[in-house]
């Protein structure tokens, strides 16, 4: 067992992630008290600043850096907010992980509001996905007009 005085003392990056993540958590959890989409201002607003501020941060690692071995059981790391990393840290955050894995055992539905719950983190999954790609590519459609404007 590991005592506190071996594990490492959080950092600022720790720290940013977890306030995002608390962040992305809250406005879920307004959304869903709202009866309200995500993909609706307030809440689309709200999200797309947590992502611009995760991305300023270096928390949004590259597609083409993130591991694709990155196992089921393993760890959720906090620090990484892709897409995938988020909703892998979410879903362990509110038990869907276990609640998906025994449905899937015992081949029964989940029930109604955690299926409600993988539908909201499914909504911030497809957002957070698509904001990464245009961020991404952004400079690709970007210089090209600043060269052709010379």
């Amino acid at each position: 067992m590991e005592d506190a005085s071996s594990r490492t003392p959080d950092g600022p990056r720790q720290a940013v992630a977890r306030g995002i993540m608390k962040g992305i958590d809250e406005l879920i959890r307004d959304a869903r008290d709202a009866v309200r989409p995500l993909e609706v201002d307030p809440y689309r607003g709200r999200l797309f600043e947590l992502f611009v501020t995760a991305d300023g941060a270096g928390l949004i690692p590259d597609d083409s850096t993130v591991s694709s071995n990155h196992g089921l059981d393993d760890e959720p790391d906090e620090c990484d907010l892709s897409a995938d990393g988020l909703c892998r840290n979410l879903a362990s955050q509110w038990g869907l992980d276990m609640a998906a894995r025994e449905s899937a055992v015992a081949q029964t539905r989940l029930p109604k509001d955690q299926l409600e719950q993988m539908r909201l983190l499914w909504s911030v999954m497809r957002m957070w996905m698509e904001w990464s790609y245009a961020w991404r590519r952004w400079s690709e459609f970007h210089d090209a007009d600043a060269e052709l404007s010379q």
